[in-house]
Order: structure tokens, then sequence, then C-alpha cells
């Protein structure tokens, strides 16, 4: 089961964090965030051929193998890369579209789907937690890229909700937090489900520091101590639960790691963590795979490749961690970037290329 399917089925509700543990998000008084980098200007014929394969002149982001859905995750990856490319004018649309189609909910959450041949058009009103954060963060990031001081508000408002509805305290260490999939529908009689490819680090202390909210901080040391515990024994699932005596396999979720896990490494080598275990056993697994056919999803003990994919966005991401992995020595082995991918390789082909850029600038050029 994955991600999408599972969030569609989602009914039993999440406790939230207790109030005590979260702080109201307002923009830090002063801020010790990093400068805005430069926009990622070799990056811009890319954007450009990105963006007319996968989004539309109303701003919305299309997935074509998901039934022509968007979702608030591919609305909230391509405001990230919108403000990487300093193309305001892509940004407004998108961000008027997610408000104008997913901001449904009674909170500052975004509903994760819209169906173009559903009525109503977003059947379930839950939200992803990926995508709140991701739109969260590029609307922080926007309003220092375009000086629009309301975006900082708007991204206070959702990672403010993001914390009060989708932040937990780790059932194994109460000390811990955790960020879950969605306010509603991911407890279990034992814990909660966990897909630890929502946990972006960079993202997720960029709002911290920048909108005052610590909690979210606190959640991505504790995913990547997470995922450090789960590299012990292999690869990052897809799914996993978390319990009062640990992290395990659920039955009911894929133990491979697949289209969602492998988001860990390539969110990691962004935070400027390459020497992060999980890390490492990805570089591992992918080592012997070269050429146009890259596993698309893998056995997480045996490295046994299950399924294979052609499209380079996959191979991108071996290239990018091992390139940081040496510390940009040698260059980058990303391949051409080619804008007939679907959304999602074409998407994390994007955002390897501007990792590789923010994080590990003696890779460029690819």
């Amino acid at each position: 089961m994955n991600r999408r399917d599972f969030l569609g089925g989602c009914a039993a509700a999440v406790p939230a964090l207790a109030a005590a543990t979260t702080v109201p998000a307002q923009p830090a008084a002063q801020s010790a965030a990093p400068l805005m980098r430069p926009v990622a200007r070799e990056l811009v014929p890319l954007w450009s051929a990105w963006k007319l394969r996968h989004l539309d002149f109303t701003g919305r982001v299309i997935d074509r193998l998901q039934s022509n859905a968007s979702h608030s995750e591919g609305q909230g990856y391509g405001m990230v890369l919108a403000v990487a490319m300093g193309d305001e004018p892509a940004f407004t649309s998108m961000m008027e579209w997610t408000e104008a189609h997913l901001a449904r909910r009674r909170d500052n959450l975004l509903s994760w789907r819209w169906l173009p041949e559903s009525l109503p058009h977003v059947p379930d009103p839950n939200n992803a937690a990926d995508g709140d954060l991701f739109v969260a963060w590029a609307l922080l990031r926007a309003s220092r890229r375009f000086g629009r001081a309301e975006w900082a508000e708007r991204a206070g408002r959702i990672a403010g909700d993001l914390v009060r509805h989708c932040i937990i305290a780790a059932p194994y260490a109460p000390s811990q937090r955790l960020l879950i999939p969605a306010a509603d529908g991911f407890e279990t009689p034992d814990g909660h489900i966990i897909n630890l490819s929502y946990t972006m680090p960079l993202a997720m202390r960029e709002l911290a520091e920048g909108l005052n909210l610590p909690p979210l901080a606190e959640a991505a040391r504790g995913g990547e101590e997470l995922l450090t515990r789960l590299a012990a024994d292999g690869l990052t699932p897809d799914w996993i639960e978390v319990t009062p005596e640990g992290p395990r396999i659920s039955p009911r979720f894929s133990a491979n790691a697949g289209y969602e896990a492998i988001r860990a490494p390539l969110f990691l080598v962004w935070s400027n963590d390459a020497a992060h275990p999980a890390v490492g056993a990805f570089r591992t697994a992918w080592a012997p795979h070269a050429g146009n056919m890259m596993p698309t999803v893998m056995e997480r003990q045996s490295n046994r490749a299950l399924e294979f994919s052609s499209h380079p966005g996959y191979a991108a991401l071996p290239a990018l961690v091992e390139c940081a992995a040496r510390r940009g020595g040698g260059g980058s082995a990303m391949p051409p970037f080619t804008p007939d991918q679907p959304y999602y390789p074409a998407t994390l082909h994007m955002f390897a290329a501007l990792a590789q850029t923010e994080a590990f600038p003696r890779c460029v050029p690819i």
C-alpha cells in the first residue's frame, strides 16, 4: 500500500500533541537563519522544462500518473522550486491555486488531494503533513526572496497547525518528537504509523527558527534519530509503526524501501547531512547499479532490487548521494534532465539538482 492509497482510506483520529508543548507561530524578531541563497540560475532551463510539462496556466501541478490529480505535496514541491528559481509569477499562481482549492479545512492545514474528475473535487478533507510542510517552507522562503511579509504570516499559520496536529511525543521516548503523516488516521492500538520520508530536516529547522516554532526542530531531530536507529539493520522502509517498545514493521504496510523512502537520503543530503547512516545505507544499496535502469523498490535488509525505472530522476538520487559522500570530489555524475519524465521522477531530479546546488556546490556543474 502506498501513501496516497492509505490517506484515501484514513478515518481514525490522532490525538494532537499536548497544547503545552506548542508555541504560537510568530516570525522571530531577530532570526539567525542563513541569508537567502542566490537564485539557482543554472537550473532555470530545467525549471522551464519542468513547468511546461507539469504546471498548467492556473497554477495547478498535475500528476498525470495519478488520475491527473493535484496534491498538496506537488503544490509545495513546485512552490519551493519556484522560489529557488526566482520565479515569483509561478510561485504566486501555485500559491493562489492551492489556497483556492486545497484550503478546505477548519484549521490552516491543506487537504491532500484534488481530483479533476471527482465531485466534489476534494473528496477527503484530510491533510498530508509533507505537503503542509513544503508549502509553509516555500511561503517562508518566498517572503524573504520576494519581500512579501504576508507570506511569512501565512507560513506561520500553516506551520503552527502542523505543530498542533501532526507532531507527537515518540511512544518509545516521550521526550522526543516525531512528525506523523496527517492529522487523522495514523493512530494504531499500539502507537502510530510513521513515514520518515515526510521528515525534511532543513525545511523543519528553517521554519522552526524563522517562525519561533521549536517543536518543528525537535521533530526534525527525532526523525533523524529514528532514521539512524533503522539504518542499523537496513534501508529506510516506506512505512513503520512506532510503539512504546520502539519502531517495528507493520504487517499492513510495505517494509520495502520504495518510492516513498528514496526521498529520505535526498532530504538528509539537502540538509547537509551526507554522513547520516541512512544515507550510507542507500549509497551501499545503489552502488551495484548503473546505467539506464535504477532500482525504485528494494528489500530493506538484503538490498535486493524489486522494481526498476529508466527515468533519469531516479538515477539523480544515487549520483547526488555519491558526490555528497565524497564532499564533491570528482564532481557529480548526475544524468541530464529530460522533460518527458512523469511528475514524480522529474521533481526528484529537480530536487536533487537543487540540493546539489545549495548544499554541495562542488558537485556542480551537473
